[in-house]
């Protein structure tokens, strides 16, 4: 079996992996086994490798243009292009079926609601403390489209966002617990705590978790307050659960993209 190519963002951090929603792609990959190469990609450059693989966009921008994200893959076996992390996790279950299984076909219309449950309760609050951070990782290439697009996005100043030691940073971290809380929850619904959503095997919906935590462990420093407090919540149930996910996190060198 020829790798798989596997497009990820960078960091002026040299084996620094730091996107959650590429975190999602990479721990399907790794923990179906399947062989892959990471090729890097600047945030300007992700829609020129788009189109020049074919990748299809992912969502449109405010002006109704296609916009393009990352993850992608390109599969050589298959000579087939994918885009957006849970369609690529669908895309591996259906041609690797010999491979641990990322959503169950039972599983799959729970799957795409819980997505969308997870984002409602998380996003708001993660997203002012995690973007400016995120922002001091990115390489020069990627600094000012970052900066121009999320400030553009959220009507403010990085700067202004969540500013460390503000009460509005209080304000979001308390935010933070209280989602995790709801999953705690969630895991807990039959009155017995479960480790994973389907009992006692991962699958793609704890991978969304996991790529969202790991990135508040690599962004804010894993000796950071904050992350430790994450992994004293709730009993220390997310301590528990990032610790399943140390086999399923090696990170390849890779190679820049070629345009």
């Amino acid at each position: 079996m020829e790798p798989i190519l596997f497009y990820d963002i960078p960091s002026h951090v040299r084996g620094c992996v730091w996107s959650p929603n590429t975190w999602k792609t990479r721990y399907s990959l790794n923990y179906k086994g399947l062989p892959y190469t990471t090729v890097w990609v600047e945030y300007p450059d992700i829609a020129p490798l788009s189109k020049k693989i074919g990748a299809a966009p992912t969502d449109k921008a405010p002006d109704g243009t296609p916009q393009y994200t990352l993850p992608a893959i390109y599969d050589p076996n298959t000579k087939t292009t994918v885009s957006d992390s849970a369609v690529i996790a669908r895309y591996l279950d259906k041609t690797y079926p010999d491979k641990p299984t990322l959503i169950p076909p039972e599983a799959d219309a729970l799957h795409a609601a819980f997505n969308e449950a997870f984002r409602a309760a998380l996003m708001p609050d993660l997203l002012q403390i995690m973007l400016p951070a995120t922002h001091a990782q990115l390489r020069a290439k990627s600094d000012k489209y970052f900066r121009a697009t999320r400030e553009t996005r959220f009507g403010a100043k990085l700067e202004e966002f969540a500013p460390v030691g503000s009460e509005k940073r209080e304000r979001h971290w308390k935010g933070i617990e209280q989602a995790l809380d709801t999953f705690a929850q969630w895991l807990s619904a039959g009155g017995q705590e479960k480790l994973f959503f389907l009992g006692d095997r991962i699958s793609y919906a704890d991978m969304t978790v996991a790529g969202f935590l790991v990135w508040i462990k690599i962004v804010l420093g894993e000796d950071s307050k904050e992350w430790q407090d994450v992994l004293k919540w709730n009993d220390g149930r997310w301590a528990r659960f990032m610790d399943a996910f140390t086999k399923y996190s090696a990170v390849d060198v890779g190679t820049d993209v070629e345009l």
